[in-house]
């Protein structure tokens, strides 16, 4: 028997921050965020904070508790500036969850195997009941990659993908063979720019390695070749892509 997310939710605080979702759009990606404070209640005011102006679906602790703050029709405000496959009102098409954890300021510590398992639970439930595609199931760092690392390099979205939640390949070990970075241009930079906005990113094809660039291949390592994050294209980075493109299910690439 299959799970619903309410099945899992332990309360719902409501928060006021959230509203129509534009044109009536249904929810077509998955966002997942930390919340980078001390503490999940210090994270709980804010989220519900009419000043502070950001929330989002679900909050979920590291005891694996399941906070409810915004109704899945509504638009959360999770996600900020940002943008992918063409989308930039990230908003109007994500749900967002929220992941206790003090984030890269408080020495990112790893996720507890609780609260992972919520995680998954949840996420499988969402993906399921809005259809969700595998290459929707996004970082914040993905989708505003020159503001936000967020759920971070320790997120297992390897487990994720073992329940079948989100687009994943095993990355190649890292390597010293640096193919191309910062400061580096030509038909190599704008071949991989092309490769990363084909992707979803929003990057623009320059042929400059530049630090949109960086930041952007940085975001990608984050979530697909976490062993090594340093914005430097290397082939393990490169063969994750091109696998990933191979992977990424047809005809999705671009959104409802």
């Amino acid at each position: 028997m299959s799970v619903g997310a309410a099945d899992i939710v332990s309360r719902f605080v409501p928060s006021p921050n959230h509203g129509e979702r534009a044109g009536g759009r249904r929810p077509d990606m998955l966002l997942l965020h930390y919340t980078g404070m001390s503490s999940a209640e210090a994270a709980l005011r804010r989220l519900c904070d009419p000043e502070a102006a950001v929330s989002a679906h679900y909050l979920v602790g590291e005891d694996g508790s399941v906070t409810q703050l915004v109704p899945e029709d509504r638009r959360a405000w999770h996600a900020g500036a940002g943008a992918w496959a063409g989308e930039t009102d990230i908003n109007t098409c994500s749900i967002g969850i929220e992941v206790v954890n003090p984030g890269h300021d408080g020495g990112l510590p790893p996720y507890p195997e609780v609260q992972i398992g919520a995680v998954i639970t949840l996420a499988d439930a969402i993906v399921r009941d809005w259809g969700i595609p595998a290459d929707r199931v996004l970082a914040h760092s993905d989708v505003a990659p020159s503001r936000k690392e967020d759920p971070g390099e320790l997120f297992p979205w390897d487990r994720l993908a073992e329940a079948g939640i989100g687009l994943w390949v095993d990355a190649p070990p890292p390597d010293d063979d640096h193919l191309l970075a910062s400061g580096g241009s030509g038909e190599g930079v704008e071949a991989l720019q092309d490769a990363l906005a084909e992707f979803g990113y929003g990057i623009e094809t320059t042929g400059v390695f530049d630090a949109a660039t960086v930041s952007v291949l940085t975001a990608f390592q984050r979530h697909f070749r976490p062993a090594r994050v340093d914005g430097i294209l290397d082939r393990s980075t490169l063969a994750t892509l091109q696998h990933l493109l191979e992977r990424r299910p047809a005809g999705i690439a671009e959104g409802a």
